[in-house]
């Protein structure tokens, strides 16, 4: 029922057990659903058959409407800035053909051109007179970002390059989010904002597909490298990054007020399959004081939860997250090193949230039988659920090649639950 969902969405952020499993798809940049499958679920719930919106075009995610989020009993809803990763406004949608033959939607000014090989590339703010700054293969499903490096002499390094894309807002951007607050459900759904500003060196962010030509640090190697060889360099952009950030939160919570429940800081990932990207010591010497910064305003001056997304082997930093503030951890990947649900749950599961690590999107999920889905899906809720504390997600999006009746399984799971 739409009325219980808020319910038990607020019973599970705040550690207490809900009714039933709390579940989102679609909510955050992390927890969304291939348009490829978003196009199937339509027409597997017999909703009206029109192209989808592609609403975030970097990982070609689908928009989750509200015939969709009724249809699937979704608890939570999210909303983004105006403008896409590209720097495009989402509006005034436009039919395009994709690359595998599917029609969907993209805004308006979402322009592209094609290589000698056949593959799409995409272009800052749509201006096709610059060079692109993602592509997708011809064979893909969604964009990866191109290399634009340019040659770094450290004598000439400033940190403003790196800060280009996080600027003040404006009272247009107040006015878009106050709108966008007004109009959400929150009065029958959770409400998650990605408000933006605080990335903290995002991997999908740094090469910053949304400027036309992007100065500073901005290949993904380069990046890495810097962490270890320039740490001074990236704190200053940290807390450069931060304190404008603190400016645009203090301003956009007096539009939005405390309308929202959980605000999404972070997509930096820190893990691989094995190990984290970074050792204790480092996390707690280069983001851990920054993290404290953002998350301690949000605690001492809205009721907002805060979301950490890290993918990987995380767990030797879970106490870290904690610590730094972060009330939501997602999205719990149970298929990495050290990462066993049930260890996890005992360990961890009155302090954070685990939202995501309800089946596993690399093995069984992908590759998997129906039954394997859906037993595994009833494992894992049996065990994150237990006393509240746990949002339903698969392990990060839901690809375009996913089996969908392992799609449908993971549904029907959730509903006998």
């Amino acid at each position: 029922m739409a009325s219980s969902s808020r319910h038990n969405f607020i019973e599970t952020i705040n550690h207490r057990q809900p009714d039933k499993v709390v579940v989102d798809f679609g909510a955050a940049p992390v927890t969304g659903i291939h348009v490829v499958i978003v196009e199937k679920l339509r027409e597997y719930y017999g909703l009206e058959k029109r192209p989808v919106k592609v609403i975030e075009p970097y990982q070609m995610l689908g928009e989750i409407d509200a015939e969709l989020i009724n249809a699937m009993d979704i608890d939570v809803i999210g909303l983004s800035g105006e403008k896409n990763m590209f720097s495009i406004p989402n509006k005034d949608w436009k039919v395009h053909k994709t690359l595998w033959g599917q029609e969907v939607l993209f805004p308006g000014e979402f322009n592209y051109t094609y290589n000698n090989n056949g593959d799409i590339l995409i272009h800052p703010e749509g201006d096709t007179s610059v060079p692109p700054s993602a592509m997708m293969p011809k064979t893909g499903y969604f964009f990866d970002a191109l290399d634009r490096q340019l040659p770094i002499d450290d004598s000439k390094l400033r940190v403003e390059d790196n800060l280009e894309e996080f600027g003040y807002v404006t009272e247009h951007d107040l006015d878009y989010w106050k709108k966008q607050v007004d109009d959400a459900d929150s009065e029958s759904k959770g409400v998650l904002a990605n408000l933006g500003g605080t990335a903290l060196g995002d991997i999908a962010l740094v090469p910053a597909v949304g400027l036309k030509y992007p100065k500073g640090i901005r290949g993904i190697e380069e990046w890495y490298i810097s962490t270890l060889t320039r740490e001074d360099f990236i704190r200053e952009i940290y807390d450069r990054e931060t304190d404008i950030a603190l400016d645009n939160l203090g301003k956009l919570y007096k539009v939005i007020g405390n309308r929202i429940d959980v605000a999404y800081i972070c997509g930096a990932d820190f893990g691989t399959q094995n190990s984290t990207f970074c050792s204790p010591d480092t996390f707690k010497r280069l983001w851990m004081p920054y993290y404290k910064k953002v998350n301690y305003w949000i605690h001492e001056n809205t009721t907002w939860k805060t979301f950490k997304h890290s993918c990987g082997a995380v767990e030797p930093l879970i106490s870290m997250f904690i610590e730094s503030g972060f009330d939501i951890l997602n999205p719990v990947q149970i298929n990495a090193s050290g990462m066993d649900p049930q260890m996890l749950k005992q360990k961890y599961g009155d302090k954070i949230i685990f939202w995501g690590g309800g089946v596993d999107t690399q093995g069984v999920f992908a590759f998997g039988t129906p039954e394997q889905v859906k037993e595994q899906v009833r494992r894992q809720c049996d065990i994150l659920n237990k006393n509240g504390g746990f949002v339903f997600n698969t392990i990060h999006n839901i690809q375009a090649n996913v089996p969908f009746q392992n799609v449908v399984a993971m549904l029907d799971a959730l509903k006998d639950l």
